[in-house]
C-alpha cells in the first residue's frame, strides 16, 4: 500500500508491525521541511540576535535542510547547551502561565503594556499564533484541539470579537471561553509555531555532515548552498540536479508521479522507459528502477 505523513507503526492491512518501508522526497513533504525551516531561521534571527552572515542553509540533498550557525559566540557551546537551544526552537516545556494566560487574567483589562504581542520571543509568537489559528480555524481545526461542540459553536460565531480583544491581552471578552479553552488553543498555537527540527543531529557535537556539492545516495541530488534571503523561492527539484545531459533506459518496478526541473514523470508500474538521466538516476538510488541499457 501507499500513502502520505509519518510511518505508521503498524501496518494498516494486516496489523503486522515489522515491514518494509520505501520513502520518497515528494514536494509536500519538502515543502513542510522548508515552512520549518523558515520557522528556524526567524527564531534565530529575531530571538537569538544572529545576523544572515551568521547563518548558512542548504538542501540536504533528499528530504530536508541543514541550517549552520558559524559564530564564534556558540563555536564552544557542548552538547547540553546545544540541549538547550533544542529545547527552545521546538518549544519544550513552555507554561501558558508565561504567555500571560492566568484564570485571574480572565477577569482584567490588561494596561496597553501588558499585551502579549508588545512582547518578544515565544509570548509575542504563541500570540500570534493564536489570533492566526482562530482566523483561519474551522470546525475540524477547533476539535483536534479537544474543544467541546458548544465551545466549538462560540468561537466560530464570535471570531471577529475574540481577535479584537485578544490583539489587546483580552482573555474573557466573550462568555463561555474560559482557561481550559485558552490552555488548549495556547498549547496548539504553541506546537504549530515551533520548528520541527532533528534534535539529535543538533546537540551531537561530533557529528559528520554532508560536504556542499557532493551527491545524496539515495536521491541523486546534491547539496545546494543558497542565501538565506530566497528561501521560499528556493526550488530543490530544479536548483539541486546535476545531471542535466543524456538518457538512460530503465526497468520501473513502482514509482509515483514526481517532478525535475520542469517535467513531470510517472506514474510508473513495471515499465520499462527511457527517461532523462537525473529522472532515472533518482529511481535508481530509490530502488525503484534498474538501468537495462
Amino acid at each position: 500500500m501507499t500513502g502520505k505523513g509519518f510511518t505508521p507503526s503498524k501496518c494498516p492491512v494486516c496489523g503486522g508491525e515489522k515491514f518494509e518501508v520505501n520513502t520518497w522526497p515528494c514536494e509536500v513533504c519538502l515543502n513542510s521541511a522548508k515552512t520549518e525551516t523558515v520557522k528556524l531561521l526567524d527564531m534565530l534571527m529575531r530571538d537569538f540576535g544572529f545576523s544572515e552572515k551568521d547563518i548558512r542553509v542548504f538542501f540536504s540533498g533528499h528530504r530536508g535542510y541543514h541550517v549552520h550557525v558559524e559564530s564564534e559566540a556558540i563555536r564552544t557551546l557542548d552538547a547540553i547547551a546545544r540541549k538547550e537551544i533544542v529545547d527552545y526552537v521546538t518549544g519544550l516545556g513552555l507554561d501558558v502561565f508565561f504567555y500571560g494566560l492566568t484564570k485571574r487574567s480572565l477577569r482584567e483589562t490588561p494596561s496597553s503594556q501588558a499585551s502579549p504581542l508588545s512582547k518578544l520571543g515565544w509570548r509575542k509568537r504563541v500570540a500570534l499564533g493564536m489570533q492566526n489559528f482562530i482566523l483561519n480555524a474551522k470546525e475540524e481545526d477547533l476539535k483536534k484541539t479537544g474543544l467541546k461542540k458548544n465551545v466549538i459553536k462560540t468561537i466560530l460565531s464570535n471570531k471577529d470579537i475574540i481577535l479584537k480583544n485578544l490583539n489587546k491581552g483580552i482573555w474573557g471578552a466573550v462568555r463561555g471561553i474560559g482557561f481550559e479553552t485558552w490552555r488548549k488553543i495556547a498549547q496548539h498555537s504553541a506546537k504549530l509555531q515551533s520548528a520541527k527540527i532533528d534534535t539529535v543531529v543538533t546537540t551531537d557535537i561530533h557529528r559528520l555532515i554532508r560536504l556542499t556539492d557532493t551527491l545524496h545516495g539515495k536521491t541523486g541530488l546534491k547539496k545546494v548552498e543558497f542565501p538565506v534571503s530566497t528561501i521560499e523561492d528556493f526550488d530543490p527539484f530544479k536548483r539541486a540536479v546535476v545531471f542535466k545531459t543524456g538518457a538512460v533506459t530503465v526497468l520501473v518496478s513502482d514509482a509515483p508521479e514526481f517532478r525535475l526541473g520542469d517535467e513531470v514523470f510517472g506514474p510508473y508500474k513495471k515499465q520499462k522507459v527511457e527517461l532523462p538521466t537525473a529522472a532515472a538516476m533518482l529511481l535508481v538510488c530509490k530502488g525503484r528502477a534498474e538501468v537495462t541499457e
